[in-house]
């Protein structure tokens, strides 16, 4: 009868942990200084990137094959059942370069101004924020463990990185800051909210998205700052090299870190 009562227990604790154990998988790695700068270098890399295919190829045809290694790479994503750095940061890739793509249609394509593609990517993450905290009453990167939170929090980064190019290219462009002046500009800009959380309080939440937006014109400014010409402002490195530089140094970071997992919560399960 003790036996039974305990293989009953052991059956139960198994049952009741079992949710928890699902629960605690989750599908974005863990917000590191690692994730920061991969996070910067992958939106350096996405606009450099999407700039040399538009110029190398039709542009229909490179916003083809932009969206459709977009969605593969989504798919793969959603297919896993936790974060996998190998698959979890070519997706972002992706959404950096099919973002890009996305704002530079509705600048050039449609003759939109990016004071007008500004407003309208701010309105669109609004709209995907308000739904999403409303179906899960969180925005926390950190509860992103179904599927359906998954795809609230991949669309809300497909419209960071538009919303992202069009800011920069409006502050380098319109404003006439230039790129590398956009740059300094961002890097300050993203410091107030990592100030603010620590110094003040600001709630965790509003701090991580706010810096996270801010991640895509930053690294957009000083990549195109080394790519362009001298007449622009650049160091006339040229699209292809940048892309293939900031390439190298990302797959340098992923790999180390799909050997070493520190970017994984291993208080989680």
């Amino acid at each position: 009868m003790g036996e039974s009562l305990l293989r009953g227990q052991t059956e139960a604790t198994a049952v009741s942990c079992e949710p928890k154990y699902r629960r605690a998988a989750s599908k974005v790695p863990d917000v590191t200084v690692y994730f920061w700068l991969i996070k910067v270098l992958t939106t350096g890399m996405g606009e450099t990137t999407s700039d040399y295919l538009v110029h190398q190829l039709p542009p229909l045809a490179a916003v083809a094959i932009g969206g459709a290694a977009f969605a593969a790479a989504l798919v793969l994503q959603f297919a896993v059942r936790r974060y996998v750095a190998w698959i979890y940061w070519p997706a972002v890739v992706m959404v950096s370069v099919f973002g890009t793509m996305a704002a530079d249609v509705l600048h050039i394509g449609l003759d939109i101004p990016y004071v007008a593609s500004t407003v309208f990517f701010s309105i669109a993450l609004l709209a995907v924020f308000l739904l999403w905290h409303r179906s899960e009453k969180t925005l926390s990167i950190h509860s992103i463990h179904t599927r359906r939170r998954e795809g609230y929090y991949w669309a809300s980064i497909l419209i960071t990185f538009a919303l992202g190019t069009a800011v920069g290219d409006m502050t380098a462009m319109s404003l006439n800051l230039g790129y590398l002046g956009s740059g300094m500009m961002f890097t300050i800009v993203i410091a107030v909210p990592a100030v603010a959380h620590r110094r003040f309080r600001l709630n965790p939440i509003l701090a991580f998205w706010s810096a996270y937006i801010v991640t895509r014109p930053l690294g957009a400014s000083f990549a195109d700052w080394m790519a362009v010409s001298q007449q622009r402002g650049g160091l006339n490195w040229g699209a292809g090299p940048v892309s293939l530089g900031l390439s190298a140094v990302i797959l340098v970071l992923v790999g180390y870190l799909a050997l070493t997992r520190k970017d994984v919560d291993r208080s989680a399960g």
